[in-house]
């Protein structure tokens, strides 16, 4: 019976052994499987961050490589409503290193990632001039980037990214003041800026001054200029069609003048015998009554244009008004560019100023500005 009793008692020792052996086994094989699970989600995190690390060092990377360039020139053509069209060519020099085609070839395979970066970076100088305008409905659109070379005068590879930079301008009736939103612009070493004008638009004013400059564009670059702290200013103003109705008047079928003139020669002749005759049979009376002074009409002296300071001691807004008033009270703005010899710059200043103050009222008839006396000063005359 001992011996029975001790067997016994040997198995249940080594089922109680077995039995922790499974308990402790179990546990470690859960958490080496949650170690391996937690290990996968890791490294795909890591990859994920990776990833995103390595897109913003690509458009990072395409940014420096373009602003690396041998030369920088910026041309920005401004649109009658204020929209302008920036076109910017990045020059390398194309030599036999081979780093020229390195970069072409890279742009060409990756033209959405260069355009991306390019986007990013006007952006950030977009916000500033945005700020400076408080224009907040200005943003850039169509971005694109493409490659190319030229032989004259040297070997250039080109890497020209153009856009649209939505009220890029300040436009008011005939006037474009343009180069504010540049204000988080500058010219960094090596780089080009020139500024056209719209069509039948005249360049009439510009700030900083610049020597290569005319009527319908202006140059700057950055041995002479930074920008830094003001923006440029480009003030454009519209031209008149006087050229092209004189052209459409000389193209016209010819009129007989030498009729008109001989007709007009006819009734001043007529004319001049009637007074004659008129004088004979009032005896004399007539040149009598050339020296009195003419009838008081409706009790008050006769018109008399002369009257009150000459022009010469009158400001150029009292000219202006004056000249409105012996108008009837409007006048077309070429009009008065014509009546007082001035510029079409200096006449537009001068409207601006009378229309801030609202001394008169300016409105458009075809392609010509009318100016207007307000309806109370009317009222009073």
């Amino acid at each position: 019976m001992e011996a029975k009793g001790l067997r016994a008692l040997l198995w249940v020792l080594v089922g109680i052994g077995c039995a922790v052996a499974l308990a402790t086994v179990a546990p470690v094989g859960a958490v080496a499987d949650v170690g391996a699970t937690g290990a996968t989600l890791q490294d795909e995190q890591d990859e994920t961050d990776e990833t995103d690390e390595t897109d913003e060092t690509d458009e990072t990377n395409e940014t420096s490589r373009l602003e690396d360039a041998d030369e920088i020139h910026i041309d920005v053509f401004v649109h009658e409503n204020g929209s302008a069209t920036f076109a910017v060519d990045y020059r390398f020099e194309n030599n036999s290193s081979g780093e020229w085609e390195t970069l072409r070839n890279d742009v060409e395979e990756n033209p959405e990632t260069y355009a991306a970066s390019q986007e990013d970076s006007w952006n950030d100088i977009l916000d500033e001039g945005r700020n400076a305008t408080e224009r907040e409905d200005m943003e850039l659109s169509n971005v694109s980037v493409s490659t190319d070379t030229s032989s004259a005068p040297r070997d250039l590879g080109h890497v020209e990214v153009t856009f649209e930079w939505s009220k890029f301008a300040y436009v008011e009736l005939n006037r474009i003041e343009a180069g504010e939103a540049l204000a988080g612009f500058t010219l960094s070493r090596d780089t080009s800026l020139q500024v056209f004008s719209p069509e039948d638009y005249a360049i009439v004013e510009v700030e900083p001054s610049s020597e290569d400059a005319d009527d319908q564009s202006v140059f700057w670059d950055s041995d002479g200029v930074s920008f830094s702290p003001d923006p440029p200013l480009i003030v454009m103003i519209e031209e008149s069609n006087g050229d092209e109705q004189s052209v459409e008047a000389t193209e016209s079928p010819s009129m007989p003048w030498a009729i008109v003139l001989a007709a007009l020669a006819l009734l001043a002749t007529v004319g001049a015998a009637g007074w004659w005759i008129k004088r004979e049979r009032n005896g004399g009376s007539v040149s009598h009554a050339d020296d009195v002074a003419p009838p008081v009409t409706n009790g008050s002296a006769p018109a008399d244009r002369s009257k009150g300071p000459p022009p010469e001691l009158l400001s150029n807004e009292e000219r202006v008004l004056r000249l409105l008033e012996e108008r009837g009270g409007r006048i077309k703005q070429q009009a008065v560019v014509s009546e007082l010899d001035w510029t079409e710059a200096k006449t537009s200043q001068v409207v601006g100023d009378l229309r801030e103050a609202d001394e008169i009222e300016v409105f458009r008839i075809g392609r010509e500005n009318v100016l207007a006396l307000p309806d109370g000063d009317e009222a009073e005359e």
